[in-house]
Order: structure tokens, then sequence, then C-alpha cells
């Protein structure tokens, strides 16, 4: 198929697919929430006519087109879930539920997706092979949606799994690309600090917790400024630091949370090792105690080379060289890792920031939005790459 029937194929659905973005952009839904949202992406596709249909789990879509031939199984993936953010937009589909926001782009993957279906749909009698539509619930909180629907069945047989994420930092018209590491392991540390409280004039008599939680922060930075090899990628941010109720009474306990993002499965392990043991040194030199808790997150998205090939090549035919930007790894999180264990596959950006229109706020924003004319370029990424995907096994 060539492009130019891709792009008329993808012409057709475009006012669909901003329609049905808009309707999940105004009726948002938190992780593991999205029932409405599920219903109304179950309903759109039994009005496609043609698709095997049903719900791995409570929140959750799987989609079917199995062709007349043989041949290879391709599951594409959207997630659909928002946060628990305040917009601030004012057009007319902004959310109509305090409090929750599509601040990520998921409403506008669903409606990629969604419209990618619909195409193959009419495309039913020449598919070689099986497509796979899935519709994931929960990737904004861990333990994550993904995990769930592969442990539902939704990837046995699968061949190969491909997904995308509108991205704010790149411009519309970009599709960004990344070999190898693409997104960290986003874990998760919790310390508290057990010391003894008292009156703030009088130290001595205390076991002061800020002051040994201070030491901890500042020496947890030596893991990696100190511990791990320079070029070896390793984020760890304290994020919270909670103690006291007053100005002149010193608090028994400081309560100290972050993250630790990591690509090396080794490396990983290790960490929390080595947190431990500042924060058992540290306490015990002052006479205090301490709780440590380490939550291992989603792993890191590792894309596979060949089928990453493959999306490059797809943006590069389908809009040219200068359209593919090779994008370096960044340390955010990703739950489509889950997939990525049953079967080779690749995750890509597509490009939704817009200066002259404003569109420039980052994701988790409540002034986030995309250009709407990205998603017809994710749609015409998912058929084009499917397509190719699918020949490659004939």
């Amino acid at each position: 198929m060539t492009k130019e029937e891709i792009k008329r194929l993808v012409d057709e659905v475009k006012a669909d697919v901003i329609a049905w973005r808009r309707h999940l952009h105004a009726h948002p839904e938190l992780s593991f929430q999205e029932e409405k949202t599920a219903q109304f992406v179950y309903e759109t596709l039994q009005s496609f006519g043609g698709l095997e249909i049903t719900r791995p789990t409570k929140t959750s879509v799987m989609a079917r087109l199995v062709g007349p031939k043989p041949g290879r199984v391709v599951a594409i993936r959207a997630d659909m879930d928002a946060l628990p953010i305040q917009e601030e937009n004012t057009f007319e589909f902004a959310s109509k539920t305090p409090g929750v926001m599509h601040a990520c782009g998921h409403d506008g993957h669903t409606a990629m997706l969604l419209g990618t279906a619909k195409i193959f749909d009419q495309l039913r009698d020449h598919i070689h092979g099986e497509i796979r539509f899935l519709f994931q619930h929960a990737e904004e909180l861990s333990p994550g949606g993904a995990e769930e629907m592969v442990q539902a069945g939704v990837m046995d047989g699968v061949d190969v799994v491909i997904g995308t994420h509108l991205w704010s930092p790149l411009e519309r018209g970009k599709i960004g690309i990344v070999y190898g590491p693409m997104m960290a392991a986003p874990d998760r540390f919790f310390i508290r600090i057990i010391g003894k409280g008292g009156q703030g004039a009088m130290p001595h008599q205390t076991i002061d917790a800020i002051a040994i939680g201070a030491q901890v922060v500042t020496n947890l930075q030596h893991i990696v400024s100190r511990y791990v090899d320079p070029l070896e990628p390793l984020v760890l941010s304290v994020t919270q630091f909670v103690a006291g109720t007053a100005h002149n009474v010193l608090p028994g306990e400081v309560e100290i949370q972050g993250t630790v993002r990591t690509f090396d499965a080794e490396l990983r392990q290790t960490v929390p090792q080595w947190m431990e043991r500042i924060v058992k040194g540290i306490t015990e030199a002052h006479g205090a105690s301490y709780e440590f808790q380490f939550d291992y997150g989603y792993r890191p998205v590792i894309n596979y080379d060949e089928v990453t090939r493959v999306i490059e090549e797809t943006a590069r035919e389908l809009f040219g060289e200068e359209a593919v930007a090779r994008l370096k790894p960044n340390m955010g999180g990703e739950d489509f890792s889950a997939f990525l264990q049953k079967a080779p596959g690749s995750f890509f950006y597509v490009g939704a920031r817009n200066e002259e229109k404003g569109i420039v706020y980052p994701h988790h924003h409540p002034r986030f939005t995309i250009d709407e004319d990205a998603l017809e370029i994710g749609v015409q990424m998912f058929v084009a790459a499917t397509l190719k995907l699918l020949a490659e096994a004939e």
C-alpha cells in the first residue's frame, strides 16, 4: 500500500479521531478506574463491525482482527488513564471531572488506536496474519495495567508489539526514534528516621531526626556521584522530606521519599543495598533508628533494534528524512516494558508541540494539550508500520 493510499484512509477517519480524543479528554478517569472509558472504547470498536472484542481486565479492552491468510501476530498498544490534576485549559472539551485531567496525551493515544482499528477493519480481507489492538488501563500508577493485561494473556502468540507516545518536547511533524534503552525503571523508596523529639531550645536532650535526615539526603547523592561510573545512567531524587509541627519543637521522626531511575538490571538491584547501608550508618552514628522500604516499579523500556529500524523506515517513507528525530534515552518510566517481556517491539514518539499555537506545556502540567494535527500522523505511523511488520513474514 502506498503512502498516498494510507493518507487517504487516514483522512477519512481524521474527524472521528479528533472527536474521540475530545470526548475522552472531557471525561477523564484515573488509573484502575477507567470503566466509562473502557466502555466507550468497547462500543466504538463494536460499531466497526468486524472485530473480535474482549475485556481482558475490568478496565481494559482488546480487539482482534484475524485476516483470511496466516501470518504474523502484531500487537499495537495505547494507554487510556488520566492524572489527578485540575485542568487549567479553557477550551470547550476541557475536563468535566474536577481534579482529573488527561495531562499526558493518553486520550490522543486511545483515539489514534481507534482510528487505526477502524482502518484495518476496512482492510480485513487483505490482512495476512493477525492484529491485536490493546487498549490499556493504568499506565500512570504502579503496578500498572500492562502487567495485568499480560497476565490475562493478551500477548500470547504475539510476534511483535509497537506503541507510541505523543511527545510535547518534540514539534509536530517529527517522529522520535530511540534504539535500545529508551526509558528507565521508575523505582520508589521510603525512609523513616526515628529519633527522640523535644524542646527546640534544648537539642542536647533530643536525637534530632531532622539533622540526621539532612545528612541522609546529602549522603545518598554520593551513590550517583561516587559509587557509579559517570557514564552509567542513574537518577536518585529525594522528592519528599516531611517533619515537624511547630517552630520550637524538634520532631521525633522524619519521613523521606523519592525515586531511583536505572537502566542496568544489576545496578537496579545494588542501589537499594547501598542506600540502606548509608541510612543505617548515619542513624546508628547518632543513636537513631530507621525503617527502609524500596519498591520496584516498571522495568526499563528497551527497544529492539530490528523493530525500531522498521519504525524509522516507516517515518522516513511517510514524511521524509527531515521528520526522523534520533533521540537520547530519558529517565522517565513506562509500563510498555511489560509487553516487551513477551515479544520484541519498539516504542516511539510522535511530536505534539506547536509553539505557534501556544501548545508548549510539558506533560503533567495543568495546561498540557497536544496539537491535534499530530493525531493523523500517529495513525499513519500505526497503519504503515503494522503493514510493514506483517509483510516481513510473507
